[in-house]
């Protein structure tokens, strides 16, 4: 069998972290990147030269160009690419759109190449969301309700676009495979400054503005971690349909906070030790978008049951204090955030 995956999103944070562990157990991988110009010096700086083990296509999500070439000769995708915003859309369909579109287009082309098993990085947001209840645990059989009314655009977009790729193969994939990885909040060592929102919650946590820490809570998983499933997703024979979730223990941002000042000593002097009053989130998402999309979570406890990813694939995960440790170093490391 041929050992060439089409990784899309090449500099993304996931991404990035997927292709040096798919490099080092001996895959060729072949990625997308929306300015191969640009990117390339980046990936070169991260990866060294992998000679023809690495190659570079310019694609993007809403346009048919390099599509072909980045799938020629692979038998797997994993299609990591999504829109996110940092901040709030004007307009839910600025963010589904592209999403779901994305995905159609990556999964079109990947059978019209005779890629075998096609893996889509979803996420949590498809699984855990829109319902009232305060405290709850989900499975692999749980999806986000989009009519709730708590749904905001990006929540909305990946439950969606993960919908359309399941009933896509459904319909039109004949005999390749779809297997879905969803992973809670992503948090671990940082390569580049293209990190995840998730990881932009720690920057403010440690870098002083977040002064309080708002009722808010995440099931958490490390990159390395959501990297490794991917691979065994790709790798593992008979997983058609399949849908597997990576999360580990909920957290809220408080409980993370303190994680960071027992790790951190004197570079976490910034970190906030109360908890944001709820009226004072209310009062501050009357001027800010983003925190009017997030105040319908405060107090919810989402946990998150990754058995079958256990069971079925014997994936681990490493310890969250360690995750949120490596996250805090790494910033500093990088200079992204002054300690």
């Amino acid at each position: 069998m041929s050992k060439t995956v089409l990784v899309t999103g090449g500099t993304g944070y996931i991404a990035g972290e997927l292709i040096r562990q798919l490099l080092v157990k001996g895959w060729t991988v072949h990625t997308t990147v929306r300015d191969k110009a640009k990117s390339e010096a980046q990936l070169q700086s991260r990866f060294g030269d992998p000679g023809d083990r690495l190659k570079v296509f310019q694609a993007e999500l809403l346009a048919d160009d390099g599509w072909e070439k980045a799938n020629a000769g692979c038998s797997h995708v994993a299609h990591v690419a999504s829109p996110i915003s940092a901040s709030a859309p004007k307009h839910e369909d600025e963010m589904i759109v592209p999403a779901i579109e994305g995905t159609l287009r990556a999964l079109r082309f990947a059978k019209a190449a005779g890629v075998m098993r096609f893996v889509q990085t979803s996420s949590m947001a498809a699984v855990a969301y829109g319902r009232s209840e305060k405290d709850y645990i989900v499975t692999e059989a749980d999806w986000t309700d989009v009519n709730h009314g708590d749904i905001y655009p990006y929540i909305k977009s990946k439950t969606l676009a993960e919908r359309a790729a399941r009933k896509w193969v459904a319909d039109e994939g004949g005999p390749m495979e779809f297997v879905s990885v969803n992973p809670a909040m992503v948090l671990g060592p940082v390569e580049s400054p293209d990190f995840s929102a998730s990881v932009e919650a720690v920057k403010q946590l440690i870098d002083g503005s977040m002064p309080m820490a708002p009722d808010l809570g995440f099931s958490i998983v490390d990159v390395r971690d959501v990297a490794d499933l991917h691979i065994r997703c790709l790798e593992t024979p008979g997983l058609g349909g399949e849908r597997f979730l990576a999360g580990g223990p909920f957290l809220k941002m408080i409980e993370v906070g303190a994680i960071l000042r027992a790790g951190l000593g004197n570079k976490a002097r910034k970190v906030p030790t109360r908890v944001m009053p709820n009226w004072m989130v209310s009062v501050l998402s009357l001027f800010n978008p983003a925190v009017r999309s997030i105040k319908s979570e405060l107090g919810k406890s989402r946990h998150v049951d990754a058995a079958h990813a256990k069971e079925r694939l014997g994936w681990e995960m490493r310890d969250v204090e360690g995750t949120i440790i490596d996250t805090a170093q790494s910033l500093i490391e990088k200079g992204v955030v002054k300690a």
